[in-house]
């Protein structure tokens, strides 16, 4: 089990830890029972969940996802990610592509106001694209309004973290872009009060920044607690804010330090790299095999 190195929690510290694509249908067991358990230990003050619950967003995966987040008794924020829109049910995907979050509703999409700090949601998965592949993110304009509005809300002092499920990288990777309106998204978050913009859906960790006309975006990206790794174990980010510093850890269990977990760029998608030049993370723990998807 991995070791906490880390200097005792400071009182007036905030302590968020930063989960993403639990992937219940195929999750982790041995992992998802230890993220429990630092919860636990820790308390930290917000776990923030950025998508990818399920896998096949089937009623028995919500169940299963349900149970584990009543059971952590802590403030939680769940955005939503493309595998949490149902996959079979068209006709519910279109008219009632939530209804499945039943149980844990209250807690989808939810702001988080904590001391300083606030956790902001940006909608990123969408229930239908002009474009073939569904699983990439998109940006409507109402989602983003909806966010900035929400920042621009905030009490003066406080620092927002925003919550999407894709990357916010819009150029960069092969083919089309990974999240439609990406980049407009970056820059109007740069000219506000944002520390980072938390995300997951490639499952390696990831601590980037992204330049922008009106100055940069730090992007941190969760690994994941499922079966389908890319190139690094199953893992969390641990975030703590002292007012001042945003520091990240990438908690796991095979005690790899942060910095060899952490890929340099953003993939496309979250199969493990096949082709040269993708993103591998030093520790480089690539599966022989692609995981399964069903």
């Amino acid at each position: 089990m991995a070791t906490d190195l880390s200097p005792a929690r400071n009182r007036r510290e905030t302590l968020v830890f930063h989960v993403s694509d639990v992937h219940f249908g195929l999750e982790d067991t041995d992992a998802i029972a230890w993220v429990k358990r630092e919860i636990a230990e820790k308390r930290p003050d917000a776990v923030a969940i950025t998508g990818d619950l399920t896998m096949r967003a089937r009623h028995r995966e919500f169940e299963a996802a349900t149970q584990w987040i009543r059971s952590l008794d802590v403030p939680i924020t769940v955005e939503v990610g493309n595998h949490d829109l149902p996959y079979f049910n068209l006709i519910e995907r279109f008219f009632t592509p939530y209804k499945r979050f039943k149980g844990v509703e209250s807690v989808v999409e939810k702001e988080l106001d904590l001391p300083g700090l606030a956790i902001v949601p940006l909608k990123t998965a969408v229930r239908a694209q002009p474009r073939f592949n569904w699983s990439k993110g998109w940006i409507t304009d109402a989602a983003l309004t909806k966010c900035l509005d929400a920042i621009d809300a905030l009490p003066e002092g406080v620092k927002a973290l925003v919550a999407v499920h894709h990357p916010l990288r819009e150029v960069g990777t092969k083919g089309t872009a990974l999240t439609h309106g990406g980049q407009k998204a970056l820059t109007a978050l740069a000219q506000r009060p944002v520390l980072g913009v938390l995300s997951g859906h490639v499952h390696d960790p990831f601590d980037l920044t992204q330049e922008t006309v009106h100055g940069p975006v730090r992007m941190i990206g969760a690994g994941t607690l499922s079966q389908r790794v890319r190139s690094t174990p199953p893992s969390f980010n641990e975030l703590r804010w002292d007012g001042e510093t945003l520091t990240v850890r990438a908690r796991n269990l095979g005690d790899v330090s942060t910095r060899d977990m952490q890929i340099d760029d953003v993939p496309e998608d979250a199969m493990p790299p096949r082709q040269p030049g993708e993103p591998v993370a030093p520790v480089n723990q690539v599966p022989r095999t692609d995981p399964p998807v069903h």
